[in-house]
């Protein structure tokens, strides 16, 4: 069983290669850490505006981009505003 199972139906945070930060339910996973995301939503930080969120829907995400996965609180997560969050923008991974 892969470490991955414990995330299936709930709510993670993906960091990427790329920089992104996706956030959505894990619908599921293969051998590849390839990821199955339901209702995820990318979240856009800027340093002169909130953290916007763009809708991507159901989105597959292969696992050799996949930097850290993480779970949400939701409970704390929907009580944050992130339209008051300001922070630079994650740079990409180079290695």
């Amino acid at each position: 069983m892969s470490i991955l199972q414990g995330y299936v139906d709930r709510r993670v945070l993906l960091i990427l290669q790329d920089g992104r930060a996706i956030v959505g339910v894990m619908a599921g996973f293969d051998q590849k850490h390839n990821v199955v995301l339901s209702d995820s939503k990318e979240r856009v930080y800027s340093m002169d505006e909130g953290v916007e969120e763009i809708p991507l829907g159901l989105y597959l995400v292969k696992g050799d981009m996949i930097i850290l996965i993480g779970e949400l609180d939701e409970t704390l997560d929907k009580a944050v505003d992130l339209s008051s969050i300001r922070a630079e923008p994650i740079p990409p991974i180079r290695y």
